[in-house]
């Protein structure tokens, strides 16, 4: 047991998670919700405002301070309030964004900087080789996969109709005008095609043949301008969907990642460290973090890992493992459970912010590998300036 005086900053799980273990190591603590940041940050107070809070719980008796707060912005205010109150004190911060890191360091001795999401990534890529014992006592049933938009035909209808019209109006003045065949063929083409040579006209002819010439080139006019119009619409969108990785991946054994986000992109970094088969999904096309490892020649589909379409896209039913790493974790479960129903001996990986969701989620639903990020990092976090 300590008597030990501990600031903890921070308003998200794992802040919770390291003031109880503060707590349990007999620690004082002292927290400061993060709504105070918050405040000055938004509402445009003094920073002056942010001292005089610290002052007032004493920062000179403090033994440390843990900055963890979901927002590097709200951390960062924190820290500079701190270091303008006690500048010997040990600090340690949570920065997701890793740019002003080795500043930090160099201005300040005392601080430490930790990334929760770098710190969690090896241990979720762990999780592909972790031993699971499967408790379902039911086979999760194949959900079939159903397109839900009807193929677009439009180009092809309109083809046929063109080519139909063609063909009658060819008939037509094959009979009306004592034509060949190939003749008859051979005017229409030149009609539609707006060359004509002279050598075949309707100047001498009767005015129903001249009315459907007429007809004719009005009607190939509009046809090939909409036709020519859908199929470089058709082209260009085809492209920019190659561009986004929609296509059928025919990968096995390879590890899908769904999210990109700050735990995401790092899970990614260590599963090509460990040189697994990596198939990123990410619904924001956007994402800076996208371009990076296209870069790096890992393929990315831009889509929602939720629908079944984009699971059987990236060939989930031969895939190694799935990891859904999205911010939200019943969107997470419910990329799990669409993943297992394309192959329930899928090993799927949820990140799971609260740890007693991820226990009821291994009991209830047999996803064995329901792991939160605070719950991974907590020990070591409190461990580093203890």
């Amino acid at each position: 047991m300590t008597n030990e005086r501990v600031l903890i900053f921070g308003s998200g799980h794992l802040a919770r998670r390291v003031t109880k273990l503060a707590e349990k190591a007999g620690s004082e603590v002292v927290t400061l919700p993060a709504a105070d940041a918050a405040v000055v940050e938004n509402n445009g107070l003094p920073f002056e405002g942010l001292i005089e809070r610290l002052r007032s719980i004493k920062p000179e008796a403090l033994s440390k301070a843990f900055l963890i707060d979901d927002e590097d912005e709200h951390n960062m205010q924190i820290m500079l309030a701190l270091m303008s109150t006690n500048t010997t004190l040990p600090i340690t911060i949570s920065l997701f964004n890793e740019n002003i890191t080795p500043h930090i360091k160099a201005a300040h001795p005392h601080i430490v900087v930790v990334n929760p999401a770098r710190m969690a990534a090896p241990l979720f890529v762990d999780a592909l080789t972790n031993p699971i014992t499967r408790n379902l006592h039911y086979a999760p049933k194949t959900v079939e996969v159903k397109d839900k938009f009807k193929s677009d035909n439009l180009i092809e209808w309109l083809a046929l109709s063109f080519f139909s019209i063609c063909a009658l109006v060819t008939t037509y003045f094959k009979i009306a005008e004592g034509l060949s065949w190939l003749d008859a063929t051979y005017f229409v083409v030149v009609t539609i095609a707006t060359v004509g040579y002279g050598d075949i006209n309707l100047l001498n002819s009767v005015w129903q043949s001249k009315l459907v010439a007429i007809a004719l080139i009005l009607c190939s006019t509009f046809f090939i301008w909409i036709i020519f119009s859908l199929t470089i619409d058709r082209i260009i969108k085809k492209r920019e969907q190659l561009s986004q990785g929609h296509k059928k991946y025919q990968y096995k054994d390879h590890v899908i990642l769904c999210g990109l986000g700050r735990l995401g992109y790092f899970i990614v970094e260590e599963l090509l460290k460990r040189g697994e088969k990596v198939l990123i999904v990410e619904i924001d096309e956007n994402s800076p973090a996208i371009e990076i490892f296209r870069r790096q020649g890992v393929p990315t589909y831009v889509g929602n890992a939720r629908l079944l379409s984009t699971l059987e896209d990236v060939n989930v039913s031969k895939a190694k493992a799935l990891i859904s790493a999205i911010s939200n974790d019943y969107l997470n479960l419910e990329i799990g459970l669409n993943a297992r129903s394309q192959q329930p001996n899928l090993r799927v990986i949820l990140r799971i912010f609260d740890d007693q969701v991820a226990t009821n989620i291994k009991n209830v639903l047999d996803i064995q590998l329901a792991l939160s990020m605070s719950a991974l990092v907590d020990d070591l976090i409190f461990e580093i300036v203890s």
